[in-house]
């Protein structure tokens, strides 16, 4: 009887230096991934309805002052409508930029306000906070695109309908992950907020709309052409534009492994830079 309580007292803790949590710590994972989508959703006017109305009025602007009179965009021979060209890309661009925003936030405004402590004494690795951040803005991206889409789908005149649904999830997601990534990558280098705005006002917003987004690039000179396949977000959107109109200004499987290769860069150098603690740790 007196040996009960201590065999029952030993089980709950781990020996000296033996690990009680092994391989992949999911509750600890699925909590920061709570915290972070709880975070952008207490605010959802802000952060989910206000940039799919902003985007629904690019729409708009677009279609009565140039999509008149059966104007058309030529994709590789094929003639698109205008309305149905530039609605998948402002779909994609929105989610772009609500993604970009989550992910360059959380480490930064730890720094700012004093809490970056809560990141990084939780008993999770580096890969699981890597993967909680980019996970819950590629969440943020999903459901601005989700409520772009059904805001075109009740417009008059726009056909949104998916040609081929596997390159609007695969775009889609090879996208936003690689946008995640460079918002953490911002996030870990900037120190204020001044740092975040300068990436998003003077990187991502240019790359937004310099890759096709409004227009087709065969109709650019070919030194312009070379830069805009020089642009990484040329191959989201034109990829995630197939999904929908099944044409695209280039190569669909090239625009498959430039992201993946994208990825794979970012994500490693973000994963690397977390664990070295670069403007991180003291």
């Amino acid at each position: 009887m007196n040996d009960q309580p201590k065999i029952a007292t030993e089980s709950l803790f781990a020996e000296p230096g033996v690990p009680q949590i092994r391989n992949v710590n999911w509750a600890g994972t699925w909590a920061l991934y709570r915290k972070e989508v709880r975070r952008f959703m207490k605010v959802q006017l802000q952060t989910v309805w206000a940039p799919a109305i902003t985007t629904l009025m690019f729409l708009i602007i677009f279609i009565v002052a140039l999509g008149g009179g059966g104007r058309t965009v030529t994709l590789r021979g094929e003639a698109v409508p205008f309305a149905d060209f530039i609605a998948p890309g402002l779909i994609i661009m929105g989610m772009i930029n609500a993604c970009f925003a989550n992910a360059s936030f959380s480490l930064m405004v730890g720094k700012v306000q004093g809490t970056l402590v809560d990141y990084l004494m939780p008993p999770i690795s580096v890969g699981e906070l890597l993967f909680a951040l980019a996970a819950s803005s590629v969440t943020r991206a999903v459901l601005v695109g989700c409520a772009l889409w059904l805001a075109m789908v009740a417009w008059p005149g726009v056909h949104v309908t998916p040609a081929h649904l596997w390159a609007v999830i695969w775009f889609g997601l090879l996208g936003t992950s690689f946008i995640a990534f460079l918002g953490v990558l911002t996030s870990i280098w900037a120190e204020k907020f001044d740092h975040g705005a300068a990436i998003t006002n003077f990187v991502i917003g240019p790359l937004a709309l310099l890759s096709g987004t409004f227009y087709s690039i065969d109709r650019l000179p070919p030194f312009f052409q070379g830069i805009s396949h020089a642009n990484p977000f040329f191959y989201i959107i034109s990829g995630f534009r197939y999904g929908f109109v099944a044409a695209a200004d280039t190569n669909v499987a090239t625009g498959s492994l430039v992201l993946l290769a994208l990825n794979l860069i970012f994500g490693g150098l973000c994963y690397g830079l977390l664990r070295r603690g670069w403007k991180i740790k003291a």
